[in-house]
């Protein structure tokens, strides 16, 4: 076994990043969060990497907390050590809402309290179709507190309330339903459709989809009007990137061809 706790591979503009701890069902324990923001921000300067591929190693993607995390919690630390605690696992989680790559989690077996986070603060979410989810962290008196950011944003108010306030566990098709999941896929072949899916997407242009994302995200707390603005500025920006430019040369030049001669004539 790797004595990392995230591998990294990057293939035909993809960087695959696993959680590797599937003996501990890839918790996510202080190491852990730290070895993916490296990952994730070696990932941002590498010009080969245009989409990214989150998933875990063995039958889980994350079950949350590792027990000496839950421990911060039991301990007798007092409110600044746990506020550093708390703040690491929020930065990952901003830092992947930043990331300049679209960030894509192929989820299988459990996805828990902090897993469900990390599987939520990804731009798109595949999952086995016997995946579970969930935010159990109310059943130990405690809240899902910074998920809670991304459920608002990715479900409506009362589904995130009620996620939050029962812990229930879901379903991947409850999770779909729910806004969490975008696409479903046998359990036996999540990781090669989720493979194909992210070379699929790696093939678009990179700084259409940096600029997709920039533009989706930062319009958090606009007004319509300012939206559209921004949405304005960024179409004349796009209009000035070289793949903007060779995407629209190659379509005026394809319209300008003749037809071809239908079938029976010379």
């Amino acid at each position: 076994m790797s004595e990392l706790r995230v591998r990294m591979d990057v293939a035909d503009g993809v960087c695959e990043l696993v959680l590797d701890r599937p003996e501990k069902r890839n918790a996510l324990d202080d190491r852990t969060v730290a070895e993916l923001k490296q990952a994730l921000e070696s990932a941002a300067t590498d010009d080969d990497v245009r989409v990214i591929l989150l998933r875990g190693a063995g039958k889980d993607f994350c079950a949350g907390a590792d027990l000496s995390q839950l421990a911060h919690i039991a301990g007798d630390e007092g409110p600044l050590e746990n506020l550093r605690d708390a703040a690491s696992l929020g930065a990952l989680f901003s830092s992947m809402r930043r990331h300049p790559r679209p960030i894509v989690a192929a989820v299988q077996g459990h996805a828990f309290a902090g897993g469900a986070g990390l599987a939520t603060a990804c731009d798109i979410v595949l999952a086995a179709d016997d995946a579970v989810f969930g935010y159990p962290e109310v059943h130990l008196g405690f809240v899902p507190a910074m998920v809670m950011a991304l459920l608002r944003r990715t479900s409506s108010e009362k589904v995130a309330f009620e996620l939050a306030a029962r812990g229930d566990r879901i379903t991947a098709a409850e999770a779909r339903a729910y806004g969490l999941v975008n696409r479903l896929y046998a359990p036996e072949t999540l990781l090669e459709d989720a493979r194909e899916y992210v070379r699929e997407l790696a093939r678009r242009s990179p700084s259409a989809l940096q600029l997709i994302k920039r533009l989706l995200y930062g319009m958090d707390g606009m007004t319509f009007d300012e939206a559209i603005a921004r949405g304005a500025e960024v179409n004349a920006l796009a209009r000035l990137t070289p793949d903007c430019r060779e995407g629209v040369r190659r379509f005026l030049e394809s319209r300008s061809r003749p037809a071809p001669p239908a079938e029976g004539q010379s």
